[in-house]
C-alpha cells in the first residue's frame, strides 16, 4: 500500500514563493506518474500539475502553468511543488497523488493514491 504525505504548506502573502513536498512510501516511487491537485473551500478538487514516472512529460493548469513547477527526486521517493508569484486565487488545501500507467493526469479518477493534503493560504 502506497502512502503519500505532503508538507511545505503555510500561510503567505501574495507574491512570494513556496514548496511542496510529496513523499512516498510502501512502493516503487519511480514506477508512479504522479500529481498534485488542491482544492479550496467549498469548491470541487482541480488538477495542478503532473509528472510521469519518467520525469520526462510534465502537465500544467493553465492558471499555474509559468508559475508553478512540478519535480521529482526518485532517489529521496519525494515529489516537488514550487509555486512562485503566488496568489489569493492559490489558496487551498493542495493534494498528491499516484498512479500507474495515468493517460489523462488532469483527471482525479486515473490517481489510485491520495495524501491528507496540506494548506496553502495566500493572504496579505
Amino acid at each position: 500500500q502506497v502512502q503519500l504525505v505532503e508538507s511545505g504548506g503555510a500561510m503567505v502573502p501574495p507574491g512570494v514563493s513556496l514548496r511542496l513536498s510529496c513523499t512516498a512510501s510502501g512502493g516503487t516511487f519511480s514506477d508512479f506518474d504522479m500529481a498534485w491537485f488542491r482544492q479550496a473551500t467549498g469548491k470541487e478538487r482541480k488538477f495542478v500539475a503532473a509528472i510521469n514516472w519518467s520525469g520526462g512529460s510534465t502537465h500544467y493548469a493553465d492558471s499555474v502553468q509559468g508559475r508553478f513547477t512540478i519535480s521529482r527526486d526518485d532517489a529521496a521517493n519525494t515529489m516537488y511543488l514550487q509555486m512562485n508569484s503566488l496568489k489569493p486565487e492559490d489558496t487551498a488545501i493542495y493534494y498528491c497523488a499516484a498512479g500507474a500507467g495515468v493517460v489523462v493526469p488532469a483527471h482525479a479518477s486515473t490517481f489510485d493514491y491520495w495524501g491528507q493534503g496540506t494548506q496553502v493560504t495566500v493572504s496579505s
